[in-house]
């Protein structure tokens, strides 16, 4: 028997080894049991896997990212052999992991109901406790088509081997390129087969290396995530290294439940989604207007002072106007069908710049205007997929904060620069802060447009103005708009979830679609680079991030109601409307509850509508001219002068405190 020459890498350190010929990769981390699966020349490989002669092997903990996938999808392949155990007639879709679980698709005679999911956990309980071992085999074809001749969905997958299974929805992680694979799941003392199932693999050595996990919902899903497709019923689960991480997991979706924006919504009669109006159009009520108009005020403000200049476009336009924009051919899938009026096709709009782009060509410009800032609340349409519709972070009419600054080649630097540090410095204020920033770049693929220098000029642009805020900067190549690269916002919520917020594009292609130009100081005429920027996003996805970030409870200068006066008795009611129209008519946002509720209930009811000042008075406070406070995190202040309460609110809304 003949050695071979491998190299065991982790991080940065190498190992040289010689081993046997059949060594296996599991017997190269021998008794470290949180190696899980091995990378060779980069490619992942079960630890059955048996290097050749010069290959390079680093170790897959279960705790990283590609330890958690492979985690996830060997539980997804336990739980769909435990459904076709419980349920026989059940046909295989496709199994793949997600991001902190797994789902399985399957077609049954009738929807799984929650005391089916219980039976599948309970049952791959069982499984796992089994320690059936994940074998890997290739196959041909037209073997597998034999093998699996009972399992329609899987048949279909067979011939979408390749770049066609890579493009639908899930599929790679079945059969993806070259080689056809089937993993059986083999008794750990007999060997016999207990079930198989297509798929490219990895998968954990055996089924009782899956330490927590756990089923969440079942729901509808078509098949291939095509709508011209079956109906499938798809089982939804999640999957951790440990059971205090499955917990923590567990706890976190429960406190993610509490804050959903939608519940919110309701609960403090915000806002609303009428089936009447259709599915992701909302309407806001007037405590939800309060909390949107001091988002728009705040923001048009700090807009005038950095000279952007405000425009107003309809909503809806020739549909010319998107073919010249180039939209139209890119986007189409994402506007709403046309509408013939007067012999022409008009469309919804779905995006501001090419109207915006129409206000800079009304009439001639001059590098003395430049840099020129547009800046529009501008409604824009788009038509979602009501699978995708979710309250108001993905809906179909909402309003983008939409700029697009027009300037010369050389301003375009500094004013990225700038663009960049007066986008993080709002965010800021409104109480978000921890940030990453996003350079999104073009890739080979045919749908970017415009020359490629063009496009290393303006990612260069993009890339130093991230370098100077010293956040970190992930890459995603081929991310970009169709007409240029971009920088996206990610910022982190109060649970560490990362929401994409500002995006700020850099377009060349458009001011030459628009033939838009302007005088420069030798008197030539010059194209502007096109500058597109929008910063919540859109109100309604900020409002709704906002929301959830703070659980309902807005810092006092957004919140709808900043102060609530509570009397003791009816007859301190008049004592606290003088003192809420003293306030008043400083600007604050009060009301006194003179409900026939107890003094307690009333305490009760603001908490729950999570109201910043709640303002007590009884005898002593109007013998003194003082009023009590309790603030919302139950502690309170008494006998505090009126003028002292009033400057005290009125300080935390102008100060914008977290309180």
């Amino acid at each position: 028997m003949s050695d071979v020459r491998v190299t065991v890498q982790r991080d940065s350190e190498r190992e040289e080894r010689v081993v046997t010929t059949g060594t296996t990769a599991a017997a190269l981390f021998e008794g470290q049991r949180s190696v899980v699966a091995v990378r060779v020349g980069g490619q992942l490989r079960d630890l059955a896997h048996v290097p050749a002669d010069g290959d390079v092997v680093e170790p897959v903990e279960l705790s990283s990212p590609d330890g958690l996938d492979i985690l996830r999808h060997s539980t997804a392949h336990v739980m769909a052999q435990a459904v076709q155990e419980l349920f026989p007639e059940a046909k295989l879709g496709i199994g793949p992991p997600i991001k902190d679980g797994f789902y399985y698709d399957f077609d049954v005679e009738h929807p799984f109901q929650p005391e089916d999911l219980k039976r599948v956990e309970k049952k791959m309980q069982e499984i796992v406790k089994r320690g059936q071992r994940f074998s890997r085999r290739v196959t041909t074809d037209e073997d597998a088509r034999a093998e699996l001749a009972g399992e329609p969905y899987k048949l279909e997958l067979i011939g979408l081997k390749g770049a066609a299974a890579d493009a639908a929805e899930g599929a790679s992680a079945e059969v993806g390129a070259g080689e056809l694979t089937i993993y059986d799941n083999l008794d750990a003392k007999t060997g016999e087969l207990c079930w198989k199932d297509l798929c490219r693999g990895p998968h954990l050595p055996t089924t009782r290396l899956v330490p927590a996990f756990k089923l969440m919902r079942s729901a509808a899903a078509y098949w291939r995530g095509s709508e011209k497709n079956k109906q499938l019923q798809r089982i939804y689960g999640t999957a951790w290294p440990s059971k205090d991480e499955l917990k923590a997991y567990l706890e976190f979706l429960a406190e993610a439940e509490k804050r959903d924006h939608r519940k919110l919504g309701a609960e403090l009669d915000l806002f609303s989604v009428p089936e009447e109006l259709g599915s992701g159009l909302a309407v806001f009520h007037p405590k939800g207007g309060i909390v949107r108009r001091v988002m728009e005020d705040y923001s048009r403000k700090r807009h005038e002072e950095s000279d952007y200049e405000f425009v107003n476009t309809p909503h809806i336009s020739k549909e010319g106007l998107f073919e010249t924009s180039g939209h139209l051919p890119n986007y189409a899938e994402s506007m709403f069908p046309p509408v013939e009026f007067e012999g022409q096709n008009y469309r919804l709009k779905a995006m501001n710049c090419p109207m915006h782009n129409l206000i800079f060509k009304a009439r001639g410009r001059s590098y003395r205007e430049l840099p020129l800032r547009l800046f529009e609340f501008g409604t824009v349409y788009r038509y979602e997929k009501s699978g995708v519709v979710h309250g108001l972070t993905r809906a179909r009419g909402f309003t983008q904060d939409d700029s697009h600054i027009y300037c010369t080649t050389e301003q375009m630097p500094g004013e990225l620069d700038g663009l960049l540090t007066f986008v993080l410095d709002l965010l800021r204020d409104y109480g978000l802060g921890d940030f990453e920033l996003e350079l999104s770049t073009r890739d080979d693929s045919e749908k970017f447009i415009g020359e490629p220098e063009e496009w290393e000029e303006a990612t260069a642009a993009l890339r130093a103005a991230a370098d100077k805020q010293g956040l970190a900067l992930v890459m995603d190549p081929g991310g970009a708009a169709y007409y240029g690269p971009k920088i996206s916002v990610q910022a982190r919520d109060a649970l560490g979830r990362s929401w994409q917020m500002s995006t700020i594009q850099v377009d060349f292609q458009q001011p030459k679609r628009f033939e838009l130009e302007y005088t420069a100081a030798d008197g030539s005429r010059q194209r502007p680079v096109m500058i597109h920027r929008a910063l919540f996003g859109s109100i309604e996805r900020f409002f709704a991030v906002l929301l959830e970030h703070y659980a309902g409870a807005f810092p006092a200068w957004l919140a709808p109601v900043q102060a609530v006066g509570i009397p003791i008795g009816d007859g301190h009611v008049p004592y606290l409307e003088e003192f809420a129209a003293q306030g008043k008519k400083r600007g604050l946002r009060m009301e006194v509850d003179t409900s026939s509720d107890r003094m307690q209930k009333k305490i009760r009811n603001a908490q729950k509508a999570k109201i910043p000042f709640m303002v007590i008075a009884g005898d002593e406070d109007v013998a003194n001219g003082a009023v009590s406070f309790r603030y919302r995190d139950g502690s309170q202040k008494n006998g505090i002068p009126q003028d002292e309460a009033l400057a005290e609110i009125a300080l935390a809304v102008a100060e914008r405190a977290q309180v």
